[in-house]
């Protein structure tokens, strides 16, 4: 049984170092990183656990030497995760079907977050969307499966809005914007959209605000952030029940959601075509 484990513990040793020197390649040449930093020190620790186990188990190295060895190895990886210590903030969350992983990392020193794109679980790369002026403090809010939004404050006391999108709500070939799908009057609950060839209004319990072509970024194919005064307003997304058509005067089927820039708690809301029932 013994010898079962020493060679079970050796293999998994041997995978995890191939696993290391793997991502060390990748790295190197296509900027790849965990997800969290720390895990390159974690798994050192535990491929010399498994090492140490083998050796044990499988060898006649005396055991006096075989600990001394790996302990040094051990104090080693210990000391550099607890100097290696980087200013870095990670803002991690997974949407509501366990399908997506949200992943900023914050430069705390600079002030600055960056939007990673997550791979197999633990390995993320950078993408180019940063954001700038962030203070450390976050709030993300799932309103869609596929469609994280990120409140946040910057150095300069404005608040602003990124959005993180991961599907597609046409055939996933083509790009088309937002703002032309939603063509027509949105309506829900003391609040209404209006999308027309005037531009594109909003009308929140009576009072009515306006949005240019200049104040609307797009994110990925799935939202926009409408901006006034240098500020983050509102989010409009697609809601997973949403179909793309090129005619802007077909009858719309689905629904989108509106959420509102604020650090407080709220939620989106759900507003229909006006030609649906």
């Amino acid at each position: 049984m013994s010898k079962i484990v020493g060679w079970i513990s050796f293999l998994l040793a041997v995978g995890l170092f191939c696993l290391q020197m793997g991502y060390l390649v990748f790295h190197q040449n296509y900027h790849v990183e965990y997800v969290d930093y720390r895990l390159f020190y974690w798994i050192n620790i535990i491929c010399t656990l498994f090492l140490l186990i083998a050796i044990l188990l499988l060898t006649r190295i005396r055991k006096m030497i075989s600990c001394g060895i790996a302990g040094s190895v051990l104090l080693t990886m210990g000391i550099l995760l607890m100097i290696s210590d980087k200013p870095v903030n990670h803002i991690i969350s997974l949407s509501p079907d366990g399908e997506q992983l949200l992943l900023l990392k914050e430069n705390t020193d600079q002030q600055t977050a960056t939007y990673y794109r997550t791979y197999y679980g633990i390995l993320a790369r950078p993408q180019q969307d940063r954001l700038n002026g962030t203070t450390g403090e976050f709030k993300v809010q799932w309103v869609a499966n596929d469609i994280a939004v990120i409140t946040y404050p910057t150095t300069s006391g404005s608040l602003q809005q990124f959005v993180a999108t991961y599907g597609d709500r046409g055939s996933g070939y083509s790009y088309y914007h937002v703002e032309a799908e939603i063509y027509g009057t949105w309506q829900g609950p003391d609040i209404e959209l209006i999308r027309d060839s005037e531009g594109l209004r909003i009308i929140e319990n009576g009072e009515m605000e306006e949005f240019d072509a200049a104040h609307i970024r797009q994110f990925g194919t799935l939202a926009i952030v409408l901006e006034k005064d240098g500020e983050a307003v509102w989010t409009i997304s697609l809601d997973e029940t949403f179909q793309v058509d090129t005619d802007p005067s077909a009858l719309k089927e689905g629904t989108i959601s509106i959420y509102k820039a604020t650090m407080e708690e709220n939620e989106p809301v759900r507003l229909h075509h006006q030609n649906v029932q």
